[in-house]
């Protein structure tokens, strides 16, 4: 093989690891640009589920809807870009970001259906039916109890590996 050849050959292995280096960075930025927004929804969603509890415990039944119907919206809207990220970009992760995925992804998996459960609290119990709207409000608050673990998880992650979420 000519001399000519060989340094064709090695600059388009070159080219090649650069275009996948720079792949991979971008990737990564995509990442880091669209965390704050999805950390965004998932805390507003946090303060709308509590804010419909308090109103529900009020009695104030249109409301508290209102206020699970966003915190629901904001979770939805977190867990399917999230979803969008692992699907996307899984195999340019390291493990502990597919870790902090995975576990993002079960705690918004967990906090929606306790919004599901919460409406339906609200329901009943706005109709006077004590009982079964008080067994939705139990189960909402532990599967809300379930997510929570999940967050305290997910907060692990990120204070043992500041270095990769800051």
């Amino acid at each position: 093989m000519s001399s000519y050849i060989k340094l064709i050959i090695f600059i388009v292995v070159l080219l090649l690891i650069s275009v996948t280096i720079v792949f991979i960075d971008s990737s990564m930025d995509d990442i880091n640009k669209s965390m704050p927004s999805i950390s965004d929804s998932i805390v507003q969603g946090d303060n709308d589920y509590n804010e419909s509890v308090e109103l529900l415990n009020s009695r104030n039944f249109d409301e508290s809807k209102q206020k699970a119907e966003s915190a629901g919206d904001n979770y939805n809207d977190s867990l399917h870009k999230l979803e969008d990220i692992r699907d996307k970009y899984d195999k340019d992760l390291k493990e502990v970001h597919k870790d902090y995925l995975d576990t993002t992804i079960k705690e918004l998996e967990l906090k929606l259906k306790a919004v599901d459960e919460l409406k339906e609290a609200i329901y009943y119990l706005k109709i006077y039916y004590n009982y079964t709207g008080s067994t939705h409000g139990t189960e909402a608050n532990e599967l809300m109890q379930g997510a929570l673990k999940y967050q305290n998880e997910r907060n692990d992650i990120v204070q043992e590996n500041l270095e990769l979420f800051s």
